[in-house]
């Protein structure tokens, strides 16, 4: 197994501790640090590590030709795993800046993008993600990490700019994948 693939696992395997973390009763008590718990700045951390192999495991991956089918299609599910880990827990903190219809948005379109890509697969071929979803990752990222450090102490509007950018561009890159893809769609009919 490649370093790159290995990457990708370790995020499946953050998931979990990241929800048990924010579970755990003493570690509900707030550390003044952004007015943060003891678990919600721990979970927050565990998805800065996640994302920051999702970046190495990339970089790795191209730079020592370790680029595999398994990597092109596990890590895109390892991206968005993480994500609506995050962004679910979000709904359920931050229950106005976070709306369940945007929670949807991202869920319905990760469902598409991952159907379409099982097609794909069944006919051999292997689709790598478009510069459209690359923003829609990495502007979901930045939103998320904004939120969940409670934007740092600054103002909400910039996290809440950030979010609703990711989640327009979440709409775009489904859209742009639907259209360049519709061709395996509409044979699998």
């Amino acid at each position: 197994m490649t370093t790159a693939n290995k990457l990708t696992i370790s995020r499946f395997l953050i998931i979990p501790v990241m929800l048990v973390i924010i579970t755990i009763k003493p570690l509900k008590a707030d550390i003044g640090f952004f007015n943060l718990s003891i678990g919600g700045f721990i979970f927050a951390v565990l998805f800065v590590i996640g994302t920051l192999t999702d970046f190495l495991d990339g970089q790795i991956a191209r730079r020592f030709h370790q680029i595999t089918t398994f990597g092109k299609f596990l890590d895109p599910i390892a991206d968005k795993v993480l994500v609506l880990t995050a962004m679910l827990y979000l709904m359920v903190t931050m229950t106005t800046r976070v709306p369940i219809w945007a929670v949807a948005i991202v869920i319905t379109r990760e469902f598409i993008v991952t159907s379409i890509r099982l097609m794909a697969v069944e006919k051999g071929d292997v689709i790598a993600a478009s510069i459209y979803g690359k923003v829609k990752t990495a502007s979901t990222m930045v939103a998320l990490l904004i939120l969940l450090f409670n934007d740092f102490g600054l103002t909400h509007w910039v996290g809440d700019i950030i979010f609703y950018f990711a989640i327009l561009m979440t709409v775009v890159s489904g859209v742009d994948y639907f259209i360049k893809n519709r061709k395996i769609i509409f044979e699998s009919m």
